[in-house]
């Protein structure tokens, strides 16, 4: 440990928390301690592992309080933060739930060649790190914890230096489920992460398309799996014959819930022309409802910006979209209250692809919203960008949704509704163009990624001799 780093509070502005700032060797000191635990980790089994994640889960719940209590502090959110725990402590039981069908060996008699058969060992990477984002700090530095631990990993996070004061809370509970030896943080900024990576045996980051690309050049000169998950510029298409009523509160929710501050939000949202206006006038009418969770943290309906630098991106994508003829329709102003950064739902009208409102991620309640004239038109719009990470899309019907949705170049489309890889991680998924790497985290194959594949082959006959391979002719 060398120095601390002041940790700002999203609610009072006031920096009042010292995060420890891990040096390199510390890093590799805490690697080291890791990995000794991994074997008899690994060598417990499926089914004891799984009875240990149960075990963590029961803990996690034991120690909600002062860990809820410390994400509040960190993202400003108190009914959100009771939440991260309960969802944490759920997808602990569920990947208790999900053991292999068939962990042992099977052998498979051979079909080129009858003589031989094989078999296949599944093996562990031996320490996984975890590099995770400020917005949900608890689930996005457990969403791919949890299913490395149940392949036989260790596991190294390294939590957002921006929101990390729920470490020492959680750190408890993973004490007293008898985990810590396989499951640890080190804490800091950019350079305690690029020490972790140096030091694993596989990454999983989850943050901004920079950042992704630095960790994955750096795991590629040391040709170690990088699974990224990154950015996104959500689409939401909405058809002609859509409910606007129930459309407009997808559009909302999926636009403003957790202040935007979510990588599934909805961040552009094209309108079939037919209905655009109808659609526009009752989505600013309920954006305009919409209640700031400032002052009182029990009232209200959304929180606070949590990153500052967040707010100065915020506002320089409205100014832009403002310059080049965008009606700003609600909100639009960074606000200041009892020193924290809000802003209320911006819904923009008037919007072009020339604004980067639309084309670069935005990461806050910000709603752009675009009229369209063709089937065709809607997913050219929605395509014309960089990233592919999730959207959606609004019909009369789902078959009629279903049919837009295979055309939009995304790893998940929600049918119906906006932003449901939040609520739903049973569906695998890929992330598409720069919105990341690697396989998916969702689903059975969010287990296989930490787990190698070994062959083993045998010969039932006896081995051919060098001269059965010899140039000699008969």
């Amino acid at each position: 440990m060398t120095n601390t780093l002041s940790v700002r509070n999203p609610r009072t502005g006031i920096h009042d928390f010292d995060l420890p700032v891990l040096d390199r060797q510390t890093v590799v000191e805490a690697a080291r301690n890791l990995r000794l635990g991994q074997p008899d980790w690994n060598a417990l089994g499926f089914s004891e592992r799984a009875r240990k994640l149960r075990d963590l889960a029961d803990a996690l719940l034991q120690h909600i309080d002062p860990v809820a209590g410390a994400l509040e502090i960190d993202t400003g959110r108190r009914r959100i933060a009771r939440m991260e725990v309960q969802s944490v402590a759920a997808a602990l039981q569920a990947w208790a739930g999900q053991i292999p069908a068939s962990t042992g060996k099977v052998w498979s008699d051979g079909i080129s060649n009858p003589d031989l058969k094989h078999t296949s060992q599944l093996v562990p990477y031996g320490l996984v790190g975890v590099i995770s984002p400020w917005n949900f700090p608890l689930i996005l530095s457990m969403i791919d914890t949890i299913p490395a631990l149940l392949a036989g990993c260790a596991v190294m996070i390294k939590p957002s230096e921006v929101t990390s004061r729920f470490v020492a809370p959680l750190e408890a509970a993973i004490e007293s489920a008898g985990l810590s030896s396989v499951l640890g943080f080190v804490t800091g900024a950019g350079e305690t992460g690029a020490a972790l990576v140096d030091q694993v045996d596989a990454v999983c980051f989850t943050g901004s398309v920079p950042t992704g690309r630095k960790v994955a050049v750096q795991a590629a000169g040391r040709l170690i799996p990088a699974f990224l998950e990154l950015g996104g510029k959500d689409p939401l298409i909405v058809l002609a014959s859509a409910d606007i009523e129930a459309a407009t509160d997808a559009a909302l929710r999926g636009s403003v819930q957790s202040t935007g501050q979510a990588c599934q939000s909805i961040e552009r949202i094209y309108v079939d022309e037919k209905i655009h206006d109808a659609f526009l006038a009752r989505l600013v009418e309920k954006a305009a409802s919409v209640r700031l969770n400032a002052g009182d943290i029990t009232k209200g309906d959304i929180g606070p910006i949590i990153f500052e630098k967040q707010a100065e991106i915020l506002s320089a994508h409205i100014e832009d979209a403002r310059a080049k003829g965008a009606h700003v329709l609600t909100g639009g102003e960074i606000e200041t209250h009892m020193g924290g950064l809000w802003l209320r739902p911006t819904v923009l009208s008037g919007v072009t692809h020339e604004m980067r409102v639309m084309t670069e991620e935005t990461f806050g309640p910000i709603l752009p919203v675009m009229p369209f004239g063709s089937l065709d038109e809607a997913v050219r719009l929605a395509n014309d960008t960089e990233y592919g990470l999730s959207g959606a899309v609004f019909a009369g019907s789902l078959e009629e949704a279903e049919a837009v949705a295979e055309h939009i170049d995304a790893g998940a489309i929600s049918l119906n509704d906006a932003a449901l890889t939040a609520l739903f991680h049973e569906a695998e998924k890929n992330a598409f163009k720069s919105s990341g790497l690697g396989g998916s985290r969702m689903g059975a194959a969010g287990l296989q990624r930490f787990l190698r594949r070994k062959a083993l082959i045998a010969n039932t006959a006896r081995p051919l001799p060098l001269a059965a391979l010899s140039e000699d002719t008969e």
